[in-house]
């Protein structure tokens, strides 16, 4: 994709802008709309900057990119989202630029609407059911409703709009969020509205989770989850950091020693997911997890003031096609890579990943190796370092059970990729401390927590939700699930 400059792109919408104002607009007028790109800085430029690679839609995109919307009245959009944002609602009052009632509108169902307009995978989700990706043929043509739920929660912040919801009279009775991810500040938003004293659980020193630990700086800047957090303690929600639970007391403990009705279990997916091949315990070799980690929420890319050390590597292979993949390939140019491989088993068009984070990495230099995919980690035995990466080549055979076609080896095909670092990026298993440590909690052969459909466990007065039951999923399908629980804790203690 040819990179376009904020100029440029903003010359198209207020020209489009122009075109639209005060007309009453058909359905065939929206549908010749041209969809609104989203402002990015210059791809060599950030690739070593940390600062946010997108940059938000102008007022004239953001109303130009609403009024291609169609108003459909059985709402696929709606449907298509795990928390049932009210899309067309919210996108109407955006066309008419009432950005502060758009706003309101979000809230009604997501109070995080500015991560999730920056970090959801909303084309497989509401904009994967969007009319006008369908009529036009081209899902990736839909209204972007995502960018325009990022400007509208942007636009409140930066006008120092945004209010923080009512919490209930109180109840007296107390919750306890274990894990301060996206599900657990769900719940405890949800808990604390319905009148109930919440108290969240963090094991880290900074509340977030996967929000401030995993997701880089340049995807979901930190100042924006601080935000959030901040909004939660206007309402009244406590946060206990350094606690880990399992540990500092057991979930049992919180129930009969400190006074809870209840618990919600939110601990994510910490456990990193590896090969099992030969040459993984060399110095240079490191999860996804801990990389991103080490660099997000101990800040190792500030030379200056950060005395967390980071493995200097001036050739990095990444391995995995998700968007955590992308997140540390990217990551890894913004530490001084001079070059940056991704190595992925399947072909582009079968990778997980986002599109757009996709792009973005191809503009910023990030080299895709499709098609291939270690079979054993190369390093010097004197010194216990990675020297490289031995890689078999593939071809795409038939559909696996998910409909990807699966990648066949070729024989004889066997090749060196030399790197002085290997990132796994192949996901993460459920955070196996809770269920070790509590065993009236069930889990399933993979150590997801089991649960019902109102996400309730096997243990009285306990629910859990997001990657702890999903497996590695995403923020939203989590906020879902912690809507889910919320409601059901909620009815729960109103008996």
């Amino acid at each position: 994709m040819e990179y376009k400059s904020a100029e440029t792109l903003a010359q198209t919408a207020r020209d489009e802008y122009a075109k639209i104002k005060g007309k009453e607009l058909t359905n065939k007028d929206r549908m010749a709309i041209p969809q609104m790109e989203m402002i990015s800085g210059e791809p060599r430029v950030r690739a070593r900057q940390m600062t946010e690679v997108a940059l938000g839609y102008t007022e004239e995109q953001a109303i130009v990119e609403a009024n291609r919307c169609l108003q459909c009245k059985n709402q696929p959009c709606v449907s298509g989202c795990p928390v049932n944002v009210q899309i067309p609602a919210f996108i109407a009052q955006v066309a008419k630029g009432e950005f502060k009632a758009a706003a309101d509108t979000i809230k009604q169902t997501n109070l995080l609407p500015a991560i999730c307009g920056r970090v959801c995978p909303q084309e497989k989700q509401c904009q994967g059911q969007c009319t006008v990706g369908k009529a036009l043929q081209n899902p990736e043509k839909s209204v972007s409703i995502g960018r325009l739920e990022r400007f509208v929660a942007d636009w409140e912040r930066e006008k120092g709009l945004a209010t923080v919801p009512q919490a209930a009279p109180s109840t007296g009775k107390k919750v306890a969020v274990i894990g301060s991810g996206p599900a657990g500040l769900t719940v405890a938003a949800d808990c604390r509205r319905a009148g109930h004293d919440v108290t969240v659980f963090e094991a880290f020193h900074k509340a977030g989770g996967v929000m401030v630990y995993g997701i880089p700086e340049f995807r979901l800047p930190k100042s924006i989850v601080q935000a959030e957090v901040e909004n939660l303690k206007k309402m009244g929600v406590r946060f206990e950091l350094n606690f880990l639970v399992g540990r500092t007391a057991s979930v049992q403990q919180l129930l009969s020693e400190k006074g809870f009705d209840a618990a919600f279990v939110g601990t994510g997916a910490g456990l990193p997911k590896f090969f099992g091949i030969p040459g993984e315990n060399y110095i240079g070799v490191f999860s996804a997890n801990e990389y991103l980690t080490r660099a997000n929420l101990m800040k190792a890319y500030d030379r200056e003031k950060s005395d967390t050390p980071y493995y200097p590597a001036k050739t990095v292979v990444v391995c995995g096609g998700g968007n955590v993949a992308m997140d540390a390939a990217r990551m890894a140019l913004r530490l001084g890579a001079e070059t940056v491989y991704v190595v992925y088993r399947r072909s582009r068009v079968e990778m997980p990943a986002r599109r757009e984070e996709v792009d973005h990495a191809e503009e910023e230099g990030v080299i895709f190796k499709f098609l291939e995919n270690p079979v054993e980690i190369l390093g010097d035995a004197e010194t216990g370092k990675v020297t490289g990466i031995k890689a078999l080549s593939y071809e795409l055979g038939e559909p696996d059970e998910k409909g990807r076609r699966r990648p066949v080896e070729i024989k004889g095909s066997e090749h060196e990729i030399p790197c002085d670092a290997v990132i796994v990026a192949l996901g993460n298993n459920s955070n196996p401390l809770i269920p070790a440590t509590t065993p009236q909690i069930t889990v399933d052969g993979h150590g997801h927590i089991s649960v019902d459909e109102h996400q309730a466990t096997s243990m009285t007065k306990v629910w859990a939700g997001g990657d702890i039951v999903l497996g590695a999923a995403t923020v939203i399908l989590a906020m879902g699930e912690g809507r889910k629980a919320a409601a059901a804790i909620n009815e729960y203690l109103s008996h």
